[in-house]
C-alpha cells in the first residue's frame, strides 16, 4: 500500500529557530536514538514487525532500518519517511521541514496507519486512546527543536 494511500491519523508540529538544513541532523539523530532505546527491538519483535532491528547506511538514509520502520525517503532539509508494518498495523510516520522565515523553520510530523481486522482496532485503541502516541510524537519534536537551538 503506498503511504499516500494509509489513512491519515494525526499530525503534530512545532517552530525551530534554525533553518531547515540546520535542523536535518538534529532530527535524523533524535529519531534513530528514539526507536533504537532498549526494549525498541524487543516490541518490534514481539508484535512482528517486517524490520525489527536496526541496518543499513548512518545517517539514516533511504533503505536504513530502525527498529518498527524502514527509511522510504530521506531528503536533506526537508522529508524524512518512516514505514513499517507489523501483525496489527501497516504505517507511516512523516517528518517535514519548511522555512518558515529567516533562520525559522517548521517540523511536522504526520501518522498515517490502517488498522486491519479486530486485532488491528484493539492495537489501534491502545496506542492512540491511552495517549502514548501523541506523547511520543510531540516529545520526538521538542527533542528535535532544543537540540537544534542549542546548535544554531
Amino acid at each position: 500500500m503506498r503511504i499516500d494511500a494509509l489513512p491519515h491519523v494525526d499530525e503534530h508540529a512545532t517552530v525551530i529557530e534554525a533553518e531547515p538544513e540546520d535542523a536535518w541532523p538534529h532530527l535524523v539523530r533524535v529519531v534513530e536514538t528514539t526507536f533504537g532505546r532498549p526494549g525498541t527491538g524487543a516490541y518490534a519483535r514481539l508484535v512482528g514487525a517486517a524490520d525489527p532491528v536496526a541496518s543499513g547506511p548512518r545517517p539514516l538514509a533511504e533503505g536504513s532500518t530502525i527498529p518498527g520502520f524502514r527509511v522510504a525517503t530521506a531528503i536533506p532539509g526537508r522529508e524524512l519517511t518512516l514505514r513499517g508494518r507489523h501483525r496489527f498495523s501497516a504505517y507511516a510516520l512523516v517528518f517535514r521541514l519548511e522555512q518558515t522565515g529567516p533562520g525559522r523553520s517548521r517540523l511536522r510530523a504526520e501518522t498515517r496507519a490502517v488498522f486491519p481486522g479486530l486485532a488491528g482496532g484493539l492495537y489501534r485503541q491502545l496506542l492512540l486512546r491511552s495517549g502514548g502516541h501523541v506523547l511520543g510524537v510531540r516529545r520526538m519534536l521538542a527533542a528535535v527543536r532544543r537540540s537544534a537551538e542549542r546548535r544554531s
